[in-house]
């Protein structure tokens, strides 16, 4: 009996030490029912306090059986299937690869954006997609996504030769 009180007094020490300075709300709830647990509330009581459902709290409890703290991690939510066809993505890619945005409609656009494609989408299937729907798509098909960097129209050349001429300064210097 001695043994199994030790046990529990360290696990409930490791859910205590994972909690701490935890920011992540919906960890500290599930190490929260698990503390409960280990300290004998039952599946009711630690609902109500939660705010939860009692299957949720099996759910966590079940999971802290199997595969300890670790378990309570949440994997990544699949989302919702693909909406288009095999052959939806294919006109697509062949699109993305193709042409531009300006050749199908688009106001003189250098590039694909994942906002014209979720346009293109919607216009040529009638499908709603979200911006990071489109995102995961495009990633899916084999494309990369970058933030656009911008370049300074109206700069001053003589200034940035002279900044790039401080900045190998300052780089001779930290050598």
């Amino acid at each position: 009996m001695k043994i199994l009180q030790n046990e529990n007094l360290n696990s409930i020490r490791e859910v205590k030490s994972r909690m701490h300075g935890l920011r992540d709300l919906r960890m500290f709830k599930r190490y929260q029912a698990i503390l409960m647990h280990l300290k004998g509330r039952s599946y009711v009581e630690i609902a109500e306090l939660l705010g939860c459902t009692e299957q949720t709290v099996y759910n966590y409890v079940r999971a802290y059986k199997d595969n300890g703290l670790d378990g309570l991690v949440p994997g990544q939510s699949p989302g919702r299937p693909c909406q288009l066809t095999e052959e939806q993505e294919k006109e697509l890619y062949q699109l993305i690869v193709e042409k531009g945005p300006a050749d199908v409609g688009f106001p003189a656009e250098m590039n694909w954006t994942s906002f014209l494609v979720r346009d293109w989408i919607k216009e040529t299937f009638d499908i709603v997609y979200t911006d990071r729907g489109v995102r995961k798509l495009l990633t899916r098909l084999g494309f990369s996504y970058t933030k656009p960097t911008y370049t300074l129209a109206k700069a001053d050349p003589e200034k940035q030769e002279a900044f790039k001429q401080e900045f190998e300064t300052i780089k001779k210097n930290d050598e």
